[in-house]
């Protein structure tokens, strides 16, 4: 097998970056995301692998949304800690390698599964939610992050994600694991199907199911993502 061979000049002219003038959120590469930061951007904890100008790095505090915000993040595993980055220059975020889709809200709303979220503009109100009746069945539980406003919200998908659209009468049922996001008008009910249980590998019994059902969308990846085990 023939391999690519490159001088340095050469490599560091295909990989290096380059400023393609897209604004606030700009992806170098599928999978790296550059901010064009001046004030502030929330995103995902340890997402930053790399920095230029003056930028400090905060997490986000127990109390920073109130005091039932404060109990929510205690149920929720690591995947769901936020960081504020504040300052000026260039930050570069990217999650495990996934690919990263940048979506413009317009006064819109949009749930994203809390190990999906990697960044968003300050002027999307965000809020966190447990599914308390997947609390026991998986592990750290079943979170999500409700988006909403109008501006810019980076998330990410291993692989080539997929949105199936929910019309009324004909539900979308998803794997957990495999579900990315879905329009903020949608409430999924959990279900769990007994028959289902000789089809998982991971031998984890009943199999738990979402079940989308009114109009909207709900985009999945092709990927059953495994969270941590959320730390006492």
């Amino acid at each position: 097998m023939r391999m690519n061979k490159y001088s340095i000049e050469q490599f560091i002219k295909n990989t290096e970056q380059v400023d393609k003038g897209e604004g606030f959120f700009e992806l170098e590469t599928p999978r790296i995301l550059e901010v064009n930061l001046d004030g502030l951007v929330w995103a995902k904890a340890g997402s930053m692998v790399s920095y230029e100008g003056k930028i400090k790095f905060e997490r986000e505090g127990l109390l920073e949304h109130g005091l039932s915000a404060m109990f929510k993040k205690a149920l929720t595993s690591e995947g769901t800690s936020l960081m504020k980055a504040n300052g000026q220059g260039k930050l570069y975020l990217a999650d495990s390698g996934k690919k990263i889709i940048i979506l413009h809200l317009q006064d819109e709303a949009i749930y994203v599964n809390g190990n999906d979220l990697l960044a968003f503009e300050p002027s999307i109100k965000h809020n966190i939610k447990l599914m308390k009746k997947v609390a026991g069945m998986m592990a750290g539980g079943l979170f999500n992050v409700r988006c909403e406003g109008t501006g810019l919200v980076a998330i990410t998908a291993h692989y080539e994600p997929l949105t199936l659209h929910v019309t009324p009468g004909k539900p979308v049922i998803t794997d957990p694991n495999a579900t990315v996001a879905w329009s903020g008008n949608l409430q999924p009910e959990i279900q769990t199907d007994i028959s289902f249980k000789t089809f998982i590998g991971r031998g984890s019994g009943e199999s738990i199911q979402m079940r989308f059902e009114g109009e909207g969308f709900v985009i999945v990846q092709p990927y059953e993502e495994v969270y941590m085990q959320a730390q006492s």
